[in-house]
Protein backbone atom coordinates (compact mmCIF):
# COMPACT_ATOMS: atom_id res chain seq x y z
CA UNK A 1 0.00 0.00 0.00
CA UNK A 2 1.36 3.42 -1.01
CA UNK A 3 1.45 6.13 1.64
CA UNK A 4 -0.29 9.35 0.63
CA UNK A 5 1.19 12.65 1.77
CA UNK A 6 -1.31 14.93 3.50
CA UNK A 7 -1.99 18.21 1.72
CA UNK A 8 -1.28 21.37 3.66
CA UNK A 9 -2.09 24.99 2.88
CA UNK A 10 1.50 26.06 3.51
CA UNK A 11 4.92 25.16 2.16
CA UNK A 12 8.54 25.54 3.21
CA UNK A 13 9.70 29.15 2.85
CA UNK A 14 6.23 30.73 3.20
CA UNK A 15 5.73 33.81 5.38
CA UNK A 16 3.08 33.07 8.00
CA UNK A 17 1.32 34.62 10.97
CA UNK A 18 0.39 32.57 14.02
CA UNK A 19 -3.35 32.93 14.65
CA UNK A 20 -3.76 30.98 17.91
CA UNK A 21 -1.81 29.66 20.86
CA UNK A 22 0.92 31.07 23.09
CA UNK A 23 2.71 32.80 20.19
CA UNK A 24 -0.42 34.40 18.69
CA UNK A 25 0.34 37.39 16.44
CA UNK A 26 3.99 36.52 15.74
CA UNK A 27 5.24 36.45 12.15
CA UNK A 28 7.87 34.10 10.77
CA UNK A 29 9.11 31.90 7.95
CA UNK A 30 8.58 28.16 7.72
CA UNK A 31 11.82 26.18 7.84
CA UNK A 32 10.38 22.65 7.82
CA UNK A 33 7.03 20.94 7.21
CA UNK A 34 6.14 17.65 8.90
CA UNK A 35 3.43 16.25 6.62
CA UNK A 36 2.65 13.11 8.67
CA UNK A 37 1.70 15.11 11.76
CA UNK A 38 0.48 18.22 9.88
CA UNK A 39 2.95 20.39 11.79
CA UNK A 40 5.39 23.14 10.83
CA UNK A 41 8.61 24.48 12.31
CA UNK A 42 8.95 28.26 12.19
CA UNK A 43 12.27 30.11 12.42
CA UNK A 44 12.94 31.48 15.95
CA UNK A 45 9.38 30.83 17.20
CA UNK A 46 8.25 28.30 19.84
CA UNK A 47 11.81 27.91 21.15
CA UNK A 48 12.19 25.21 23.80
CA UNK A 49 15.12 24.12 25.94
CA UNK A 50 16.39 20.60 26.47
CA UNK A 51 18.89 19.57 29.13
CA UNK A 52 21.35 17.10 27.60
CA UNK A 53 23.17 14.67 29.85
CA UNK A 54 26.92 14.11 29.44
CA UNK A 55 27.60 11.24 27.01
CA UNK A 56 31.08 10.33 28.27
CA UNK A 57 32.66 10.42 31.69
CA UNK A 58 34.83 13.52 31.19
CA UNK A 59 32.20 15.65 29.37
CA UNK A 60 29.77 18.10 30.93
CA UNK A 61 26.07 18.32 30.25
CA UNK A 62 24.63 21.17 28.22
CA UNK A 63 21.42 23.08 27.62
CA UNK A 64 20.22 23.09 24.00
CA UNK A 65 17.56 25.39 22.52
CA UNK A 66 15.51 24.22 19.53
CA UNK A 67 12.38 25.19 17.59
CA UNK A 68 9.41 22.98 18.44
CA UNK A 69 6.70 22.26 15.84
CA UNK A 70 3.31 24.01 15.74
CA UNK A 71 0.18 22.52 14.20
CA UNK A 72 -0.55 23.85 10.72
CA UNK A 73 -4.10 24.89 11.64
CA UNK A 74 -2.65 27.53 13.97
CA UNK A 75 -0.86 29.43 11.19
CA UNK A 76 -2.05 31.48 8.22
CA UNK A 77 -0.29 32.81 5.13
CA UNK A 78 0.93 36.39 5.58
CA UNK A 79 1.53 39.26 3.18
CA UNK A 80 4.51 41.31 4.36
CA UNK A 81 3.75 43.98 1.77
CA UNK A 82 0.21 44.69 3.02
CA UNK A 83 0.78 43.39 6.59
CA UNK A 84 -2.29 41.15 6.56
CA UNK A 85 -2.95 37.40 6.98
CA UNK A 86 -5.16 35.74 4.39
CA UNK A 87 -6.37 32.49 2.93
CA UNK A 88 -5.40 31.66 -0.64
CA UNK A 89 -6.87 30.45 -3.92
CA UNK A 90 -5.38 28.65 -6.90
CA UNK A 91 -5.22 30.32 -10.29
CA UNK A 92 -3.69 29.37 -13.62
CA UNK A 93 -1.40 31.75 -15.47
CA UNK A 94 -1.16 32.21 -19.24
CA UNK A 95 1.41 29.38 -19.40
CA UNK A 96 -1.00 27.01 -17.55
CA UNK A 97 1.12 27.16 -14.37
CA UNK A 98 -0.81 26.75 -11.13
CA UNK A 99 -0.08 29.62 -8.71
CA UNK A 100 -1.28 30.53 -5.23
CA UNK A 101 -2.87 33.96 -4.76
CA UNK A 102 -3.80 35.57 -1.43
CA UNK A 103 -7.53 36.30 -1.40
CA UNK A 104 -7.48 39.59 0.58
CA UNK A 105 -4.61 41.22 -1.35
CA UNK A 106 -4.49 39.38 -4.74
CA UNK A 107 -0.75 38.96 -4.16
CA UNK A 108 0.99 36.00 -5.82
CA UNK A 109 2.86 33.81 -3.35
Amino acid sequence: MKKIRQKLHIKKGDNIKIISGAHKGKIGTITKVIYKKQQVIIKNINMQTKHMQAKQKGDTGQIVQFEAPIHSSNVMLYSAKHKIASRYKHSKTINNLKTRILIKTNEII
